[in-house]
């Protein structure tokens, strides 16, 4: 916990926290992490995406690794845990391993990546994707709003634009990846849990609604003659509300919304917003959708006004493998937790690696479920938790199979 306050000092804007992809305060970050790999027995290098690795060797060097982490960029103004708990996590845990002189039949590796928050750049994942080896070929080109390009800043920073490529790593080569993360929600703190096993990573769709109606004198226009796509707009946002309500785990979101002139003494003659819908289950998620879309336009036929809705993000749902979730459960119980699973709204680098390997997660409780903000916290006793879980995890970890069990 002390080196997570420590570690907060890399910040563009202190006392609050901002630590952007390949910008000089991720760059600190990622030297003192290296530093504190080193100390806990790991070989540590930056790779040519900007991802701190280290490595921990087994009772023979060269087997295949077990790989662990998180991500040390921010959001601009973020709290101290997201992501960078979980990598310190790991580096704690790997401590404790060499400290009693304890190697694995199995190598570990924990990763510091870059660029999970997508703030900087209009791409996300990159640290992550490199490794899954699915990053974008045109991912180098991405430019700031100062008009960089990720390939330049990438390579002012220290990586290789022209290594990325050999950054992806051969399946024959992983075991499997673990990432610890605070949850980011307010289920385990509202069942009185430090720690939760997630099933998966919500898929998202996402869509651009552009509604158009006829501008008029807000005083002139009798109500029963209006086009008024605002108040269309509103219905809307209702039904959207809905039809997150309808089941379990489905979530749907209105984040933004406009109208336009905007004046205060005329009907608008266009609204625009944004809808985000999320479940864990992809087919799930897609039939909420189709249905929210219908509804949405027998609103706009009903109201007189014209709808546009323009698909703008589409993302699978990651489920997390069947083995490694049954066995973090059973790590969970012997430190006298009840195993409780959970999927997660939030993306992770866990969606990435789950192109190359199995994969898990581990939730840690987070205060009043607040994340991406200055008051993100966890206690010391969780995070206490959350190691020795890990540790106990490690030290009884058996190799799973892609093909291992249903997939959700």
């Amino acid at each position: 916990m002390a080196r997570l306050d420590d570690f907060a000092r890399h910040s563009a804007d202190r006392p609050a926290l901002t630590r952007l992809y390949l910008t000089q305060e991720h760059r600190a970050a990622a030297d003192q992490l290296l530093i504190w790999m080193r100390e806990a027995g790991m070989a540590a290098h930056l790779d040519a995406a900007g991802t701190v690795v280290g490595r921990y060797e087994g009772d023979t060097p060269g087997l295949p690794a077990l790989l662990l982490g998180s991500h040390i960029d921010t959001v601009r103004n973020a709290g101290k845990y997201d992501g960078n708990l979980g990598v310190l996590a790991a580096v704690a845990a790997v401590a404790e391993l060499n400290r009693r002189g304890e190697r694995l039949p199995y190598a570990i590796e924990v990763l510091g990546f870059g660029d999970e928050e997508g703030v900087r750049f209009p791409v996300t994942l990159t640290g992550s994707r490199a490794v899954a080896g699915t990053i974008a070929p045109d991912a180098l080109a991405a430019r700031d709003r100062d008009g960089i390009a990720l390939g330049d800043a990438l390579k002012e920073f220290g990586g290789d634009p022209a290594g990325l490529a050999a950054v992806a790593r051969d399946p024959a080569t992983v075991l499997g990846f673990v990432e610890v993360h605070i949850e980011q929600g307010p289920v385990l703190e509202s069942r009185g849990l430090p720690l939760g096993i997630v099933t998966a990573i919500n898929g998202a769709s996402r869509y651009a609604v552009t509604v158009t109606g006829q501008a008029g004198h807000a005083g002139t226009v009798p109500m029963a003659l209006r086009h008024d796509p605002l108040a269309a707009a509103a219905e809307m946002v209702l039904a959207v509300e809905t039809a997150g309500g309808a089941e379990p785990d489905l979530v749907a979101t209105v984040g933004r919304i406009e109208a336009k002139p905007g004046a205060v003494n005329v009907i608008p003659g266009q609204a625009t917003f944004t809808i985000d819908l999320r479940s864990p289950r992809d087919g799930s998620r897609k039939t909420a959708a189709a249905g929210l879309l219908h509804t949405l336009a027998v609103i706009a036929a009903r109201r007189g006004v014209a709808l546009d809705i323009q698909p703008t993000h589409d993302a699978p749902a990651a489920h997390c493998h069947p083995g490694l979730m049954r066995q973090l459960g059973q790590a969970v119980a012997r430190a006298g937790i009840i195993p409780h699973h959970l999927p997660s709204g939030a993306g992770h680098d866990a969606m990435a690696l789950a192109a190359l390997c199995p994969m898990a997660m581990l939730f840690v409780r987070c205060k009043g479920g607040i994340s991406h903000n200055p008051a993100e916290a966890i206690t010391v006793e969780d995070a206490d938790l959350a190691v020795t879980v890990l540790l106990d995890f490690l030290r009884r970890f058996e190799p799973v199979s892609f093909a291992e069990g249903p997939r959700p």
